[in-house]
């Protein structure tokens, strides 16, 4: 469920408020299959996704920049939303893209313990350092790397509105970022809305999440891969 609390003075240097945006849906998406590092592009529907989160974020305060994961499926929906607010240019960082799953990437979900079982093992496993077979990151890893891609947005933008588009499996990390006693979020839907205010001394809050109001006549997935075992 959703949770908001759009309290926006634009004329606070104390923080930045970066809005973040995970990727429209994707036909890997729709299909549970496991995409990580490769690149898969949007689907028809995800371009419409994208499409309405812009429509939305256009109406709000203004953005000052949008960043992306560079990997196609969130690049893209950086690009329209871009367009929609103001025809910004989008900033690639390679530190916003999904969690590297190894050998499990390009496999579909459900047949993972099958096709590559020491993948899945270390996949599936309580321990936030196990990387996973065939070059993936552990858990550890893939927060270290976002959290601090973040960090360096957030330092460079106080008093500043910035969209950050990227992944399922990094917007559950930065959520345990700013709320590290809160229970482990589970799903995070395409194109959903998710405003974090990171302020001086490294203090995040969260005051949108999992805001997916903007789809109400487009629809979404109500399951689906998206970053890790329960995530949808």
């Amino acid at each position: 469920m959703a949770e908001s609390s759009f309290d926006i003075d634009s004329d606070d240097l104390e923080y930045a408020e970066i809005v973040v945006v995970r990727h429209g849906e994707t036909a890997w998406n729709a299909e549970r299959k496991i995409q990580g590092h490769l690149d898969v592009e949007l689907n028809d529907a995800g371009r419409q996704q994208a499409v309405r989160v812009a429509e939305r974020l256009a109406k709000e305060p203004k953005i000052s920049y949008v960043y992306s994961s560079d990997l196609k499926r969130a690049f893209e929906t950086a690009q329209i939303i871009a367009a929609k607010c103001g025809k910004l240019e989008v900033l690639t960082d390679r530190d916003l893209r999904e969690r590297h799953l190894g050998d499990m990437q390009g496999v579909v979900y459900q047949e993972a313990s099958k096709f590559c079982p020491e993948a899945y093992k270390a996949f599936s496993s309580n321990r936030t350092d196990v990387d996973i077979p065939g070059g993936g990151e552990s858990l550890d890893k893939l927060y270290d790397r976002c959290t601090s891609a973040l960090q360096r947005i957030g330092d460079k933008h106080r008093g500043e509105r910035v969209v950050v588009v990227s992944h399922g499996g990094v917007i559950r990390s930065l959520h345990e970022r700013a709320r590290p006693s809160a229970r482990r979020i589970d799903k995070i839907l395409n194109t959903s809305v998710n405003v974090f205010h990171l302020y001086d001394g490294d203090k995040w809050t969260i005051q949108v999440w999992g805001d997916v109001s903007h789809l109400d006549q487009t629809g979404f997935l109500q399951s689906g891969f998206g970053g890790d075992r329960t995530s949808g």
